[in-house]
C-alpha cells in the first residue's frame, strides 16, 4: 500500500512506507499480543518483564545526553542570550499556570462524583508493605523544596550516572551560555555538539527498532502481574480519571492551542500516533521525548525553543500527575472518612504545587508525590495510598499520555509567544500536505538531526531576508548545470 508522492523538507519527492513498516502499527501490534498474553497465560506473561524494562533503560541510557546535547545547540543557536531567558521565563509562567488547571480539574472531578463515599477504610488496619511501603517511606522523607536544592549535582557525570534530568538540565543551561559567552572560541566545540547530537540520533533509530518489543514485554507484564479484575475492584475510579483527562486534553489544552496557536489538538494526536502507541505500550513518556522534540522542530518550531521548553516540561510541567494527585489525595480522604473544608483543600493545592515537582523522573514518582503531599498536610493519612496502589499501574499509561501532550502544547505556545513558530509549515504538516514518514532507499537518507539544521538555517535566513542555504542535492545540481555550461560554451 502505498501513497502519493510527498515533498519532503528538502523538495525531494519521496513515497510513503509500506503500513507494516510503521513503527506505530508495530507497537500496536505488539500491545495487543502482550494483552492477549497476560490474560490467557499470566505465568508467561510476568516472565516478560526484563523485556519492558531493558527497552525501557535503553531510552534513559539516552535521554540524558539527548537532552544535554540540544539544550547546547539551542542555546548557541541562539543570536541574543536575552531569549533565552525570556523563553525559560514564559515557559516556567505557562507550566504553573497549566498545573494549576490540572490540579483544578482533578478536585472538581472528585467533589462532583465523590466515589470514595461509603469505603469507610480504616488506615490502621491497611497492610502496608512491599513496594507501596518503600515509596511512603521515601514521600515522608521528602521535602518540597528538594528540588530545588536537588539542581546542583555532586558531579558532572553524576547527573547522567543517576538519571536526573533536572541536574542534566541545568548543566545544559550553564554550559550553553558559557560556550556562547566565549564567542570564536567556542566554535569548534558547538560544531562538535552538533556532530555528536547526529551519532546520538542515530544511535536512538537504533534503539527504537526494538520499540515493539519494549511495548509488548511490558504490557504482557502489567496485565500478567495485575489481572484484568484489577481494572473491575477500582474501576469507576479509573473511569473517572480517564474521562477527567480526556477531558482536560481536549477541551482544556485543545482550547488553548486552537484559541492561541491557531492549531487543531485532533490532528495533533495523528501527528504524534507512534509516540501515542510507544508512551501507551511502556507507561511512561520518556522515550517519547526524542520523537517529540524532532517532530516539533520539524513542524516548524524553533530549534532553541524546543531543546529548552521540552526537557524542562518533562520536569515541570507534569498535567496528567497533577490530575492524578488531586483526584487521589481527594479519593483517599473520602475513603478513610476525612473530611477536608475547601479551605484545606486549597491548602493541598498549593502543596501540590511543589511537590509535583519533587519526584519527576523518579521509579514510583507519581506515588512518592502523593505520600510526600500527604504527609505534609497531615489531615489525610498516607496510609490510605494502599487503597489504590493495585490500580496505579493502569493509571500509569494515562498519566503519561496527558504530560506528554500537555508538553507538546506547551511547546507551541511558547514557541509561538516567542513568534518562534512556521505557522504555515505547521498547518501543512498537521495536516498531511508535509509528511515526516517518507520512506528513502537506504543511504539516501540525511539524519534527523542534519536535516533540521538545514531547516532551521533556511528559516533564520528567511528571516533576515537572505537566500536560503542549499542542500547538499541542490549544490549537486548547482555544480552540474555550471558544467553544463562550460560545456557548451
Amino acid at each position: 500500500m502505498t501513497h502519493a508522492p510527498n515533498e519532503a523538507a528538502g523538495g525531494a519527492v519521496m513515497k510513503s512506507r509500506p503500513w507494516y513498516r510503521l513503527l506505530y502499527v508495530q507497537v500496536l501490534v505488539a500491545i495487543v499480543v502482550g494483552i492477549l498474553l497476560g490474560w490467557r497465560r499470566p505465568d508467561l506473561a510476568t516472565s516478560m518483564e526484563p523485556i519492558g524494562t531493558t527497552f525501557i533503560t535503553a531510552m534513559k541510557m539516552l535521554i540524558g545526553p539527548i537532552v544535554f546535547l540540544t539544550i547546547i545547540g539551542g542555546i548557541a543557536g541562539v543570536a541574543d542570550l536575552r531569549k533565552v531567558g525570556r523563553t525559560g521565563i514564559k515557559a516556567l509562567t505557562y507550566f504553573q499556570v497549566g498545573t494549576i488547571v490540572a490540579l483544578v480539574t482533578g478536585l472538581v472531578a472528585i467533589n462532583v462524583f465523590r466515589l470514595g463515599d461509603g469505603v469507610h477504610a480504616d488506615p490502621s488496619e491497611l497492610d502496608v508493605s512491599g513496594d507501596a511501603g518503600q515509596y511512603i517511606e521515601a514521600g515522608e522523607h521528602q521535602h518540597w523544596w528538594e528540588f530545588l536544592t536537588g539542581l546542583v549535582p555532586n558531579s558532572f557525570f553524576g547527573a547522567f550516572v543517576e538519571g536526573d534530568i533536572l541536574q542534566v538540565i541545568f548543566l545544559a543551561v550553564i554550559f550553553g551560555i558559557a560556550l556562547k559567552s566565549v564567542g570564536k572560541a567556542g566554535e569548534p566545540l558547538i560544531a562538535g555538539v552538533n556532530r555528536l547530537t547526529e551519532v546520538v540520533f542515530k544511535v536512538l533509530s537504533f534503539v527504537m527498532k526494538a520499540a515493539p518489543l519494549g511495548a509488548f514485554g511490558a504490557m504482557a507484564y502489567a496485565i500478567g502481574k495485575f489481572g484484568l479484575s484489577t481494572l473491575t475492584s477500582l474501576g469507576s475510579l479509573i473511569l473517572l480519571f480517564y474521562v477527567t483527562s480526556i477531558l482536560f486534553v481536549v477541551v482544556v489544552l485543545g482550547g488553548v492551542l486552537a484559541a492561541y496557536v491557531r492549531l487543531n489538538i485532533f490532528q495533533l494526536f495523528r501527528y504524534f500516533k507512534e509516540e501515542f502507541f510507544l508512551v501507551l505500550g511502556t507507561s511512561t513518556a520518556e522515550p517519547a521525548l526524542p520523537g517529540l522534540m524532532r517532530k516539533l522542530n520539524f513542524m516548524g518550531a524553533e530549534k532553541s525553543t524546543v531543546g529548552l521548553v521540552v526537557p524542562t516540561g518533562y520536569s515541570f510541567n507534569l498535567d496528567g500527575a497533577a490530575i492524578y494527585l488531586s483526584l487521589a489525595t481527594l479519593y483517599i480522604a473520602q475513603a478513610t472518612d476525612t473530611t477536608l473544608s475547601i479551605g484545606q483543600q486549597l491548602g493541598l493545592l498549593a502543596v501540590m504545587l511543589l511537590t509535583s515537582k519533587g519526584a519527576a523522573g523518579v521509579a514510583g514518582g507519581g506515588f512518592i508525590a502523593l505520600t510526600a503531599t500527604l504527609s505534609t498536610v497531615g489531615h489525610v493519612p498516607a496510609a490510605g495510598i494502599m487503597l489504590i496502589f493495585g490500580i496505579d499501574k493502569f493509571m500509569s499509561e494515562c498519566r503519561a499520555l496527558v504530560n506528554f501532550y500537555g508538553n507538546a502544547v506547551a511547546t507551541l505556545v511558547v514557541a509561538r509567544w516567542e513568534n518562534g513558530l512556521d505557522l504555515t509549515r505547521a498547518r501543512k504538516v498537521l495536516s498531511g500536505e508535509i509528511r515526516e514518514d517518507a520512506y528513502v532507499p537506504d543511504g539516501e537518507a540525511e539524519s534527523p538531526a542534519t536535516d533540521l539544521a538545514v531547516r532551521d538555517g533556511r528559516a533564520a535566513q528567511a528571516r533576515d531576508g537572505a537566500a536560503a542555504v542549499p542542500t547538499a542535492r541542490e549544490n549537486s545540481l548547482d555544480t552540474e548545470g555550471e558544467s553544463v555550461a562550460s560545456t557548451r560554451s
